[in-house]
């Protein structure tokens, strides 16, 4: 039986908490009211109404943590070195759109290492979850990430990014070369998903620029924590706060992450 600690227990009473009003609202994703934030970025009252239920779990419970949030930012606690970094609903264009292909993401960074991490998506009722040393599990079975090692048999997951933006050519740049050597590539819309799904072994590797802490922090985890590897595409940045991405079991991140370099 996969052992959890407390911290661990609170942070899935919290993500199941905030999943119930996500999966109600789900049901009735038409009536739903939505307000423009960014540039094709939208956030729901779903959305919104899932950071405050994590927001006020995990804060009774730790009322002097830190917090970076997707749609309120970074809230300083009283204890800097302990920060709890949330997405409340990673996939809201699928959500919006009535696709079942989004997640909750919840990680514990302390002193600059994320040490716990969850990635829950309550429709298919999938709660992947990882503490540092402790090794990544889905409900009890452990998780590991594939075995494949050549591109002709893997399966490869991308992000990709709002047309408006500038890393859209180099994305794209970028696709060319893969798809040149690796013919199944998936894009499903959730990062967090994505990555929990490397550390499953139905990915064997996933790449996206652009990314932030809420969407990477978990995922991250979970990933390295099945045995598989996580870097910045471009350089030894902390890949949590890199923005760009790749992931994979060893020997597919190694090779790549080597493509995606190669790539001017």
């Amino acid at each position: 039986m996969a052992l959890q600690s407390p911290v661990m227990s609170l942070m899935i009473k919290a993500a199941e908490k905030a999943a119930k009003s996500l999966v109600r609202d789900f049901g009735e994703v038409e009536q739903l009211q939505v307000s423009r934030k960014g540039p094709a970025d939208f956030v729901t009252a779903a959305d919104k109404r899932s950071e405050e239920i994590i927001f006020e779990e995990l804060k009774r419970v730790h009322p002097d943590y830190s917090f970076l949030m997707e749609e309120s930012g970074e809230v300083k606690g009283a204890d800097t070195e302990n920060k709890w970094i949330i997405d409340p609903l990673d996939g809201t264009h699928n959500f919006m759109h009535g696709i079942p292909q989004w997640s909750i993401s919840i990680a514990l960074e302390q002193k600059g290492q994320i040490i716990a991490g969850l990635v829950y998506d309550p429709i298919k009722f999938e709660l992947f979850r990882a503490e540092k040393g402790m090794g990544a599990f889905l409900a009890k079975k452990r998780l590991r990430v594939s075995g494949r090692s050549d591109f002709e048999s893997a399966v490869l997951a991308i992000g990709y990014p709002n047309p408006a933006e500038d890393r859209k050519k180099k994305l794209l740049a970028e696709l060319d070369v893969v798809c040149n050597v690796a013919p199944m590539i998936r894009r499903f819309g959730s990062a967090a998903l994505d990555m929990a799904y490397v550390a499953a072994g139905r990915f064997d590797g996933f790449w996206e620029r652009g990314l932030k802490p809420w969407d990477a922090a978990a995922g991250s985890l979970i990933v390295k924590e099945a045995g598989g590897y996580v870097t910045s595409i471009d350089n030894d940045d902390n890949p949590t706060y890199s923005r760009h991405l790749v992931c994979g079991n060893p020997a597919i991140h190694t090779n790549l992450r080597k493509l995606l370099k190669s790539v001017v």
